[in-house]
């Protein structure tokens, strides 16, 4: 998908006349924008209420301890038996007091009569707030509001050598204090929760510019849209397309794809290596096989495919695989090159007349009417003992005329045309089988004349009726006398792409050995390649037996595919 396709559809889906939506990297950018505000307010009033909570227990623990000081002192129990206690508790709980930066510290007897207080004039009264706690001798603290305003208090009791409850002890600090303690922490915490908003805020900026282009600014809707439209696409296009992921997994196969390979439906998800595809198709798939349009034969069909690896801002993105069926095209090229086969049989034999004609007029000015008259005898008879024997030998006027071609294109190119003596063959039952038996002794005699360089040697044919498993067959053998198969290369051969010269020069092509051994299969025969002072392709080919059908999708043809014929593995040494 090319950014230019994307903005140009995102643009005209702008223009609509709607309202348009926010694009969806916007959206995200202020929904994570308000969550980190949201998330830093609660955090903020979280730590305030357990500060609040914090110092309020330790100013309840602070005023605990002073109060629970005064109580024990010895000289405040002794004062509760003068006649005027609170003229040496008054003074002293004073002093108390302001060495502890308490608001107030009250000593008060059993009645609740204040001994001091930080205004003298209350001295002698009753206490604001109920003691009652602490006169039964328990120890309190809490929030009261007395004389000296709202403030955080403790009360104990003051007990006499005995054990018993004489008074209470009443210490107190104001809440506004600590509340001011709160609210001189506040600066550092409003500083730390600003720091963390706009840390927050720049980071969530930066992704919303990543998703920015990364979605080209389109809203949530257009990207669906967009999708949406991309896979009916391919899934409406004529010509297969395979998409992998990073890790070599299959992300998506389109309906063509699907009927041209077999796909099992659930392939979308796997991996190649659980698919258990014939070898050639898994290479190609794979991108072990370098070159485009690489030729795989599938399911009866001839399919060119080409891979294309996706880069992902310098990272491996995976890779897409398109796929065309050029079965009709090959057909057409086979039926062309028996035509132009033809052609170039009846230029040379246009040639070869032409020069035999000269021939015989040089004869005829110089006078020597006998010596053409017996040149023009022994042309004759040589012609006709050649179509007399081939004839004879294959009755079948079709294949006797691809014989009669081939013979003429092997003379043009300086080699010999031998036909078998032992080549015996029936008219053939059906055009099909015709057409399968054609196909294959044309593309073995190509494969022949082509091994052979144009430099001269021979080409031997033989075709004979027989049986195999009680059904009517054709043996074919077509032997050459160039270099041979070389070792290393006999399991190669009948793999589509494979030629000799690619295998010697680099390059594509080579179908048709590959077509020779899908041909011989789909029938029920074989073929295969040994090596006797040059190569030998013997083939069996049953003519009863119709092709088997295309396989449709979900079908497999793995013996349509294999690596290597068991058969062929048994094959010699050579070119």
């Amino acid at each position: 998908m090319r950014r230019v396709d994307v903005i140009a559809e995102g643009n005209s889906a702008r223009g609509s006349g709607a309202a348009r939506r926010w694009p969806l990297a916007a959206q995200f950018f202020a929904l994570q924008l308000v969550l980190i505000v949201i998330a830093l307010v609660a955090s903020g009033l979280f730590w305030w209420r357990n500060t609040r909570a914090e110092l309020d227990e330790q100013y309840a623990q602070r005023v605990l301890v002073i109060a629970e000081s005064v109580a024990s002192l010895h000289t405040v129990r002794e004062a509760f038996d003068d006649p005027h206690p609170e003229r040496t508790i008054a003074p002293l709980a004073e002093r108390i007091r302001r060495a502890t930066g308490a608001s107030f510290i009250v000593v008060a007897n059993r009645q609740q009569i204040r001994y001091s207080h930080p205004d003298p004039g209350r001295i002698g009264e009753h206490l604001s707030t109920d003691a009652a706690p602490a006169l039964a001798g328990k120890v309190w603290t809490g929030v009261q509001t007395g004389t000296t305003g709202r403030s955080m208090r403790a009360k104990v009791p003051v007990l006499d050598d005995s054990g018993r409850v004489i008074g209470v002890v009443s210490v107190g600090v104001p809440v506004s204090t600590v509340s001011e303690e709160v609210t001189q922490s506040l600066p550092a915490l409003l500083g730390t929760v600003l720091t963390l908003m706009l840390l927050g805020g720049f980071g969530t900026y930066l992704v919303f510019r990543r998703m920015r282009r990364k979605t080209f600014g389109m809203a949530s809707h257009e990207i669906g849209r967009l999708v949406d439209h991309r896979v009916a696409m391919l899934h409406a296009l004529k010509e297969g397309v395979v998409a992998f992921d990073s890790d070599g997994r299959i992300t998506l196969v389109n309906d063509e794809a699907h009927r041209l390979l077999g796909l099992p439906a659930d392939a979308e998800g796997r991996r190649l290596e659980e698919l258990e595809l014939p070898e050639r198709l898994h290479e190609v798939l794979a991108g072990e096989a370098d070159g485009t349009d690489q030729i795989v034969l599938r399911a009866g069909r001839v399919l060119a495919l080409n891979r294309m690896p996706i880069r992902a801002e310098r990272s491996d993105g995976g890779s897409v695989v398109t796929l065309r069926d050029r079965t009709q095209l090959d057909q057409l090229a086979q039926e062309l090159d028996g035509a132009r086969t033809t052609t170039d049989a009846l230029r040379a034999q246009a040639h070869e007349f032409s020069n035999r004609i000269h021939t015989i007029s040089g004869l005829l000015e110089l006078g020597e009417h006998e010596e053409a008259r017996t040149f023009v005898a022994e042309l004759s008879a040589a012609h006709g003992r050649f179509t007399e024997e081939l004839t004879t030998r294959v009755r079948d006027a079709a294949v006797s005329a691809l014989l009669l071609a081939k013979s003429a294109a092997a003379g043009e190119r300086g080699a010999e045309f031998v036909l078998d003596p032992e080549t015996d063959l029936d008219a053939l039952p059906s055009s099909t089988a015709r057409d399968d038996l054609i196909l294959v002794v044309g593309n073995l005699i190509d494969n022949a004349l082509d091994s052979l360089g144009g430099e001269g040697g021979r080409v031997r044919v033989s075709l004979r009726s027989t049986e195999e498993d009680g059904a009517a067959a054709t043996g074919i053998e077509v032997g050459d006398s160039g270099a041979g198969i070389a070792p290393d290369l006999v399991s190669e051969v009948f793999r589509a792409g494979f030629t000799t010269k690619v295998a010697e020069q680099g390059g594509t092509g080579g179908l048709g050995l590959a077509l020779v051994r899908q041909t011989c299969r789909n029938r029920g025969g074989w073929v295969r390649v040994d090596n006797d002072g040059g190569a030998v392709f013997t083939a069996l080919l049953p003519v009863v037996a119709e092709p088997a059908p295309a396989v449709t999708r979900g079908e497999s043809d793995r013996a349509d595919q294999d690596a290597a014929y068991s058969d062929a593995a048994d094959s010699g040494d050579g070119r």
